[in-house]
């Protein structure tokens, strides 16, 4: 008769913790982030979710991080915790941005920095240490929320820092995607119209839904699934989504 011992609780195989993709969104505290930063936990990613000021998450899989992009400290602390959390960084997602319209000669010197600091100098510091961190296993992707108006100019709508910055951003796009298309990163943009987020008051939304031609203006929802849909399409890298209600193709 043969009897068979119980194994010792130090000998037992503990299950483990299947390993979660991890994302970066920048500018999470509200609007478009923010409805990013739920779309990236209902896939079952875990997310570093940043602004100036956001507040704890009580979701385990959600850190924040508080700061300002136009620090490079920011840029630096937000990728060491998505690598000391979480061990690994897949997707990036540069939302963050600032938008000052005015005639061009009212631009004052601060208005030039608050623009750049953040649009600029925050997208290429954090993009650069994202990427550095992707090498390090050969894959990742980033996404740029960049603007409609860069490639459709509106005389109504002055903004000649966004189409400084933002234009910027969809030049790099295209430059990072060819330079990594052969190390397992993805670059690409999304190029949205006018969205109703909390930057604009109920009572601009007439005027606003007027500058596209399908009469409307953009859902945030639009947004989040143009970057879900760049988020699993594998063979895009490189592109510039529009998704603007026709503003680009003309008026």
């Amino acid at each position: 008769m043969t009897t068979t011992q119980p194994t010792p609780a130090s000998a037992r195989t503990l299950p483990t913790r299947p390993t979660l993709k991890v994302a970066v969104v920048t500018g999470a505290s509200q609007g478009i982030g923010a409805s990013v930063v739920a779309a990236y936990r209902k896939l079952g990613w875990a997310v570093i979710a940043t602004s100036r000021s956001i507040p704890m998450s009580d979701d385990p899989e959600v850190v924040t991080v508080q700061g300002d992009l136009a620090d490079p400290a920011t840029a630096d602390r937000i990728i060491a915790t998505a690598v000391e959390r979480f061990g690994r960084l897949d997707t990036l997602i540069n939302n963050a941005g600032v938008f000052i319209a005015k005639d061009f000669t009212d631009y004052t010197a601060d208005d030039y920095a608050a623009v750049t600091g953040v649009n600029l100098d925050g997208f290429f510091r954090i993009t650069q240490r994202a990427v550095e961190q992707m090498l390090t296993v050969g894959a990742g992707h980033v996404v740029n929320v960049t603007t409609s108006l860069v490639d459709n100019a509106d005389s109504r709508v002055p903004s000649v820092l966004a189409s400084l910055t933002k234009g910027g951003l969809q030049s790099a796009t295209k430059s990072l995607a060819i330079e990594y298309a052969t190390r397992g990163i993805r670059i690409n943009a999304v190029a949205p119209g006018t969205i109703k987020t909390p930057m604009h008051s109920p009572e601009t939304y007439a005027d606003l839904a007027a500058l596209h031609p399908v009469g409307r203006m953009g859902e945030v929802t639009d947004i989040v699934d143009a970057i879900v849909f760049l988020e699993h399409a594998g063979f895009v890298t490189g592109e510039i989504l529009h998704v603007d209600g026709g503003m680009s193709a003309g008026h």
